[in-house]
């Protein structure tokens, strides 16, 4: 997707995309920026990392548009009776190796407040139906994956729920709500009169 040229107040955008270590972004590395934005990150981020991205943005007046963070929680319908364990057991993998997981965006709203920045958070839900059976099924494939390597004791379950499931999916009758959280994290402007 091609960033836009104008805002909608006619300015000029500029975009720039930066790789690096989360654990050493400073202030000084944002001056200048108007936003930072990630998709799908904070879940995959330790407490001390969530803590220091968000010392750099209210050090640097920079907001941040957090989006897609997992939320711990997952509609299928219809409902199977392994629904609820797979989902246990796919949070518990997302907290592994000090991740966050579906803490994530508590912790970086608390982190960022911390920082004295306002916070607003939406729920960004995706929601995968017929039209989307191939996305749907590769999904359930890492979902389940990542809940059988956490929990290796439903693997023979999870197999047999994995199938089914599937085959709903390529029936057309699944349905999935897979639970999403943004976040804005509003810095105040450092320096200079806001």
């Amino acid at each position: 997707v091609a960033a836009p040229r104008t805002a909608a107040d006619g300015s000029r955008v500029t975009v720039e995309t930066r790789r690096g270590d989360l654990a050493r972004l400073t202030p000084d590395a944002l001056a200048g920026a108007a936003l930072v934005t990630a998709s799908a990150l904070l879940d995959v981020l330790t407490a001390e990392e969530v803590g220091n991205l968000a010392a750099a943005c209210a050090g640097a007046g920079c907001p941040a548009l957090l989006t897609l963070s997992v939320a711990g929680r997952v509609e299928l319908t219809p409902a199977h009776p392994l629904d609820a364990e797979i989902t246990e057991a796919f949070n518990d993998h997302q907290r592994g190796t000090g991740m966050l997981g579906p803490d994530a965006v508590t912790a970086a709203a608390e982190a960022f407040a911390g920082h004295g920045a306002t916070i607003r958070t939406l729920p960004s839900p995706w929601r995968l139906g017929p039209d989307e059976a191939g996305l749907t099924a590769s999904w359930l494939r890492g979902w389940v994956g990542a809940a059988v390597e956490q929990r290796p004791e439903l693997r023979e379950r999870a197999a047999r729920y994995l199938d089914e499931r599937l085959a709903v999916c390529a029936a057309g009758e699944l349905r999935v709500v897979v639970h999403h959280t943004d976040l804005l994290a509003l810095c105040r402007p450092t320096g200079g009169v806001s």
